[in-house]
């Protein structure tokens, strides 16, 4: 079981219109800090639905052309549960750098889930930072991961 995430391969970024601003400035910072970053949009503030930035981003983990990934929304939720859907995704809402780093360390997520309407933009860079450098304990966990 993969414990950190893979340099190697770029972190897949989505997220609806209440996300754009967001995922702009996220996708900035990680590329400034040499991540490669796979945009799934939306790539406009235009209204428009969750599921289908989700679903593309998910997809590039599940098939292995992805580390990780990002997912925004206006509260985190809808597009949490749509990447939830997906086998061997497990996509944490988060809206405290704690939580980010405990997705990472006790369920070993593999997309980190931001609401946009509800944190600030320097909260939500610092949950992406965390998430990213945490690396899953193993251990107990392990076990609980796998039951899902």
């Amino acid at each position: 079981m993969q414990t950190t995430f893979d340099r190697s391969l770029p972190l897949a970024i989505g997220c609806d219109h209440a996300g754009f601003e967001y995922k702009e400035a996220i996708k900035k910072m990680l590329t400034e800090a040499g991540w490669q970053v796979e945009d799934k949009g939306t790539y406009s503030a235009d209204s428009t639905d969750y599921p289908d930035y989700a679903h593309p981003v998910a997809n590039m983990i599940e098939e292995g052309k992805a580390t990780g990934g990002i997912l925004i929304c206006g509260s985190g939720n809808g597009i949490c549960m749509t990447a939830n859907k997906h086998q061997g995704i497990r996509a944490a809402l988060c809206w405290l750098e704690e939580l980010a780093s405990l997705a990472r360390q006790h369920n070993n997520a593999n997309i980190i889930c931001l609401p946009a309407r509800y944190v600030s933009l320097d909260l939500a860079e610092k949950m992406v930072n965390t998430f990213l450098s945490t690396a899953f304990e193993g251990g107990r966990h392990e076990k609980r991961v796998e039951k899902i």
